[in-house]
């Protein structure tokens, strides 16, 4: 009886543990409904938790800088979306149900999307800003100015700066400054050898004049000796 009573037990504990590793995938995903219904007071909803509270409060002060009393911009980071929801469908459902619940001095929304376990990144902009901040701005500002710090290093902080900064001037009236210029070092070429080089001829002097010892000095011992 003990034997069939463990043998249960190990059952029913194996059972739980396989519903526990089947819900697990889905815990942290994220979907519209788990953000509030209306817009929060902070502009920044860090939800992926990968920004420190001082990160938090520079992008809020530049998020209502860019807004500037003309748009409501927006940064949302997120640990997991739902299985088959991509970042853009997302963003814009999430447009749809803010601006649905908006009132009436509310302004239209730009948002910012990081997905920090893809690393993908999305701006996406209320229909009514679209004069002014037109799709094919807005996606290269989000696969480029924004995705290249995610991707080089998780510099998410970087990534929220560049976006609002390239945004900014077209706001103002300036020409869009485009993607971040990869900048590349040219390597100068010099006649002064470089340390490994120092050390490759030092060790190639070392075995020549090793073999010469090594030749030398025996004929000169053979000859000193057979005379």
């Amino acid at each position: 009886m003990p034997v069939l009573r463990s043998s249960r037990f190990l059952g029913v504990l194996i059972s739980i543990l396989l519903g526990l590793i089947l819900l697990v995938p889905g815990a942290f995903a994220i979907t519209t409904e788990d953000l509030p219904v209306a817009r929060p007071e902070g502009h920044v909803v860090d939800s992926a938790d990968v920004l420190s509270r001082v990160s938090r409060s520079q992008i809020e002060g530049r998020l209502v800088e860019l807004g500037n009393e003309r748009l409501d911009a927006r940064l949302i980071t997120l640990r997991k979306l739902d299985y088959g929801v991509s970042l853009s469908s997302f963003g814009s459902s999430l447009i749809d149900r803010w601006s649905t619940n908006a009132g009436e001095k509310e302004l239209p929304l730009l948002v910012m999307l990081i997905d920090a376990q893809t690393k993908q990144t999305v701006v996406l902009a209320d229909t009514s800003l679209r004069s002014t901040l037109p799709d094919a701005l807005l996606q290269s500002t989000g696969r480029t100015t924004m995705n290249k710090p995610v991707v080089g290093g998780e510099r998410y902080q970087q990534a929220s700066f560049d976006a609002i900064a390239r945004l900014q001037v077209v706001l103002d009236g300036g020409e869009d400054p485009g993607p971040p210029i990869e900048a590349f070092s040219a390597i100068k070429q010099t006649n002064i050898p470089s340390q490994e080089q120092t050390q490759s001829s030092n060790a190639t002097l070392v075995v020549v004049v090793l073999m010469v010892v090594g030749t030398i000095v025996p004929m000169a011992t053979w000859w000193v000796f057979s005379r």
